[in-house]
């Protein structure tokens, strides 16, 4: 069967995360969204796996089941370096007791916990216990492992199972790394809140033989990924070379020349892009035989935010993602799979904005330095109008 899956989200115990992150609203949200399997992240965090106990029913083999949405156990950590790691893991128990054994000051108060080990000694610790490892974002230049190491064998000592790209990367720039052509890929959201435009922003479609941390191990394991989903990278808040207090692109060579200093006084981080360049070893991508394709897209909230030049949340901009959702029951089906001229019956305004999505001629301004780049469809809508843009910035 065909699953949509969303691994790494945060829980109500993480820093900057909603308080309205519990099962019963990551369920019903993840249903509208069009998800079917969902990290329940934090999971070892003591009280967040008491909540999971009782929010949940068993259905065995790691999956944990809440208002029809299944749930898989995953964790993000943060180890040495500040390099940030995702663990899927096989079941409670499981999780009590490696939350546990991890050296932490922390994990009794924050979802995601710090601890002194790196890549090498998690790996070594969650394979005790069967659980899946690989870098969360891998490319970030706070908390990506390749701001830390050119390989990812440096961090790990041995292979991990997986690398998630994060928001700022996609396939076609990570295949431009010769020691990823061996690595399943993962798209996944790192939503801190439970509503449709944060859950899923990113997320993958696999073939499960059924819903169980076994079939997922195996899909992880023999690449049965079928398709990434995800933003255009160059939206995603590090994909250029910014400053991080005017957001201003710097050329990287000059910024290094003047010590990651920018004239405003604040400081210049290195993108996504350019790191990228750093390790690659193609100017253009070589995919894997088992490579899945790779489908931009972003939040249909935000689609129709940019069109109206309103906020997410207005009251106009959430009647009409509702109309389209009580129309064609998910937000994936609407961006993906519902036929254009159906969309344009219900509304003629957003339909031209999906086709730019569908056909690739979307306009973006990119971001670097923190901030979230910016999107246009004024080329797609059948009667251009000036807008100022809306950023991502309320992901």
């Amino acid at each position: 069967m065909l699953v949509n899956a969303d691994f790494h989200v945060h829980s109500c115990f993480s820093m900057a995360s909603s308080k309205d992150m519990l099962i019963k609203n990551m369920a019903s949200k993840s249903k509208l969204k069009g998800l079917k399997l969902l990290g329940t992240g934090d999971a070892f965090h003591p009280g967040w796996l008491d909540i999971i106990e009782e929010s949940t029913s068993y259905s065995g083999d790691g999956i944990y089941t809440a208002c029809d949405m299944d749930f898989v156990l995953t964790t993000e950590v943060e180890g040495k370096n500040r390099i940030h790691h995702l663990i899927i893991i096989p079941d409670i128990d499981i999780a009590r007791e490696l939350s546990e054994k991890l050296p932490s000051k922390n994990k009794q108060t924050d979802g995601r916990p710090k601890t002194k080990y790196g890549g090498a000694e998690l790996l070594e610790l969650v394979k005790e216990y069967d659980c899946l490892i690989g870098p969360a974002h891998a490319f970030t230049p706070w908390t990506g492992m390749y701001k830390s190491y050119d390989s990812i064998y440096d961090c790990y000592g041995k292979k991990p199972d997986f690398v998630e790209l994060g928001l700022s990367a996609d396939t076609f720039m990570a295949d431009c790394v010769d020691e990823l052509k061996d690595f399943p890929f993962l798209t996944n959201s790192d939503a801190h809140s439970p509503w449709p435009h944060r859950l899923g922003r990113e997320f993958n479609q696999l073939e499960l033989e059924d819903i169980s941390f076994s079939s997922i191990k195996h899909a992880i394991k023999h690449k049965d990924i079928k398709a990434n989903y995800g933003l255009i990278p160059n939206l995603g808040k590090y994909h250029m070379t910014a400053c991080t207090k005017c957001y201003k692109l710097a050329n990287p060579m000059i910024a290094k020349e003047n010590k990651m200093k920018c004239s405003c006084g604040g400081t210049i981080k290195k993108g996504v892009d350019f790191r990228i360049s750093e390790i690659a070893d193609y100017k253009e991508p070589k995919h894997p035989k088992f490579r899945p394709k790779y489908v931009h897209l972003m939040p249909l909230a935000e689609i129709i935010a940019t069109i109206l030049d309103k906020g997410v949340t207005t009251k106009a901009v959430q009647a009409k993602w509702q109309k389209l959702i009580d129309n064609f029951s998910t937000e994936i089906d609407v961006l993906i799979n519902v036929p254009l001229e159906d969309i344009k019956k219900v509304d003629s305004t957003i339909a031209p904005a999906i086709s730019a999505f569908r056909d690739g001629t979307v306009d973006v301004i990119p971001g670097g330095g923190g901030k979230y780049g910016q999107i246009s469809f004024e080329k797609a809508l059948e009667k251009p109008k000036v807008s100022k843009g809306i950023t991502l910035d309320d992901f």
